[in-house]
């Protein structure tokens, strides 16, 4: 059995982030396996764990949304990075501020991040998602997608 954890908090600079990255890489070091999941467009989760540019990714939590809003096919491993310390990641970048805008208009816009979870769960102990500090589409999104916060 897996579990999926939203890490939120409408305000920013409580830790979020430093949460997400630490519990993460402690639980890869009891055994789980873990992919942790950047759902704020700052792409702060990504700067933790070593990438200095996330914007100039190729891929990222944006192209696969974008994938499932659109119905095209989807390699669920793309754009999993894995970090030295064991623990995989997907990680985000200032376009996933644009594609909030666009979830306006997806019919179930809030079950979009859950429908990718769904088909990556089973891979995983525990996917644990990074959310931005604001109760955007992305937020809910993510608490949506989680079994608990």
């Amino acid at each position: 059995m897996n579990k999926i954890i939203a890490i939120a908090n409408q305000k920013g600079g409580v830790g979020k982030t430093t949460t997400c990255v630490n519990l993460g890489i402690g639980l890869v070091r009891t055994g789980k396996k873990v992919l942790l999941i950047d759902a704020d467009a700052q792409g702060n989760l990504a700067a933790c764990l070593g990438i200095e540019e996330p914007d100039n990714l190729e891929v990222t939590l944006v192209n696969i949304l974008a994938k499932v809003v659109n119905d095209e096919p989807l390699d669920v491993t793309e754009g999993i990075l894995h970090h030295e310390e064991g623990v995989d990641f997907l990680p985000a970048n200032i376009e996933l501020a644009g594609l909030e805008t666009t979830l306006v208009n997806v019919m179930s816009r809030e079950t979009v991040l859950r429908q990718y979870v769904d088909e990556i769960k089973d891979r995983y102990d525990y996917i644990l998602i990074d959310c931005m500090p604001s109760l955007g589409m992305m937020t809910i999104n993510s608490l949506v997608a989680a079994g608990s916060v």
